[in-house]
């Protein structure tokens, strides 16, 4: 028997809880129960305001008070609901169970019957889950998002005239500027802003096989598609006339996968920033009384970035995972979607905390302008792209004879460290004109960054 009582099995609900707890408003069982709670007595209320079984609208008064037990909905409602589950066996049928109390407790009993009426449970599931991911995203993990993208932004243009040396394969490549680097992942992020926060939510009201067949026979007056309708599109969803049992959960899909998407290129920005550490280019700033080893005492580990990493991969690995299941489902309905969006808060949870490593690890660093200029120094072979191109143009302008400049210039530099005065002797020597040699006598890698500066303006606000 274990000893050590109740403890949280996952680190999202232990280790990291504080990073992850504004989601369990949005993403927990409660949550959920809060926003089913909210979906039966709106019906309820819908239902009532088109006269169905001769009722009458509710007056506001009521309306109010009902629309109360959401807005204050408390852990004795949790109680309550977890009561009736016990017996029922079954998670939406106990929130029924419940409204039915509150309508009881307003006087209201004659309404019961019209409680969950005409509804599947899935009526009532994916609607709740459309408002729950919708704010739950919109609250919690889109200005996370919003955050990261900001500082990569004031960092783009703090930066971007700070030459420096590319890679590519890993090999010394045509200089670029750290800031143009940075804005490249920001411009990256900014479309996954415009996806996530532009994303409809779509949601179905229709019955147990999406036909609308118990609406009809009960009340055969009543213009059922009209009132579905009205009723989604008052919670803010979108309404979708053509489904199944289920809701298609296809732009569900659709918003996992953007923020799939944006764990990726979160991901790519963690392994650069991890690979401009170990190049020395940047500094991280120490914390006070951190340790970065346990044996080394003079490390500073790159844990912000290798977290995210790490917390990426996981995210995105569930909601490819989820992305996938949740399109498919057998004929009129089978239940792998209840367990799989369940999860949906804990991939969330571990981009959030993703995303909060990565805006630490951007606080906690800056450049190392020395190493970055010593590097270029070390590099004039860079420049062979540009003499290479001048002589082409050159060629063109019938200002040179030379063959093959591409070939002219790779024996001399290619797998060769040269220094600027080898270099310098070599252009001395072109078949060029005069002021292709002067023009090209004045390039450093330091200055060979194109239009890597200007390229950061065209960053755009998000």
């Amino acid at each position: 028997m274990s000893q050590l009582g109740h403890q949280p099995l996952s680190p999202l609900d232990g280790r990291y809880r504080d990073t992850t707890a504004p989601l369990a408003e949005f993403f927990s069982e409660a949550a959920l129960n809060r926003a089913r709670v909210k979906v039966e007595i709106e019906w309820l209320i819908r239902l009532c305001a088109e006269g169905v079984a001769g009722t009458t609208p509710l007056p506001p008064a009521t309306i109010a008070r009902l629309r109360d037990v959401v807005t204050h909905f408390s852990t004795a409602d949790v109680e309550a609901i977890a009561s009736y589950e016990a017996k029922t066996k079954h998670d939406v049928k106990a929130v029924e169970y419940f409204v039915r109390d509150v309508l009881s407790a307003e006087g209201l009993e004659s309404l019961h019957e019209l409680v969950h009426f005409g509804c599947t449970s899935e009526d009532i599931n994916n609607v709740s889950y459309a408002l729950v991911v919708r704010d739950g995203i919109a609250s919690v993990w889109l200005p996370a998002l919003v955050r990261v993208h900001e500082s990569l932004r004031t960092r783009a243009v703090l930066w971007k005239d700070q030459p420096m040396l590319a890679r590519t394969h890993g090999q010394p490549a045509t200089p670029t500027t750290m800031g143009k680097e940075v804005a490249v992942f920001a411009h990256r992020l900014s479309s996954i802003i415009e996806r996530v926060s532009t994303q409809t939510y779509l949601a179905k009201f229709s019955g147990a096989t999406g036909t609308f067949s118990a609406h009809v026979v009960a009340e055969p007056s009543v213009n059922w598609p009209v009132v579905s309708k009205k009723f989604v599109e008052d919670m803010g969803l979108t309404w979708n006339p053509l489904t199944t049992q289920i809701e298609s959960h296809d732009a569900l899909a659709q918003v996992l996968g953007a923020i799939s998407h944006g764990n990726k290129i979160l991901h790519n920005l963690a392994t650069d920033m991890w690979a401009y550490i170990s190049l020395g280019y940047v500094r991280q700033v120490p914390e006070p009384g951190a340790t970065g080893s346990s044996t080394m005492p003079h490390k500073i580990n790159p844990i912000r970035f290798e977290n995210a990493e790490a917390n990426c991969e996981i995210s995105s690995a569930l909601l490819d995972s989820l992305a996938t299941t949740l399109v498919t489902s057998r004929l009129q309905r089978d239940l792998t979607d209840s367990t799989t969006q369940r999860n949906i808060g804990v991939a969330i949870g571990h981009s959030l905390l993703a995303l909060t490593n990565i805006q630490k690890g951007l606080e906690e660093i800056d450049l190392n302008t020395e190493v970055i200029a010593a590097d270029l120094v070390a590099h004039w072979e860079v420049l062979a792209e540009a003499i290479q191109m001048v002589i082409r143009a050159e060629i063109v302008r019938g200002s040179s004879h030379l063959k093959d400049p591409y070939a002219v210039v790779k024996e001399l530099t290619r797998g060769q460290n040269i220094s600027e005065a080898d270099l310098r002797s070599f252009i001395a020597g072109l078949d060029v004109s005069d002021p292709a040699k002067a023009s090209l006598a004045e390039l450093t890698p330091e200055l060979y960054t194109g239009l890597a500066s200007a390229l950061v303006d065209y960053l755009e606000d998000v």
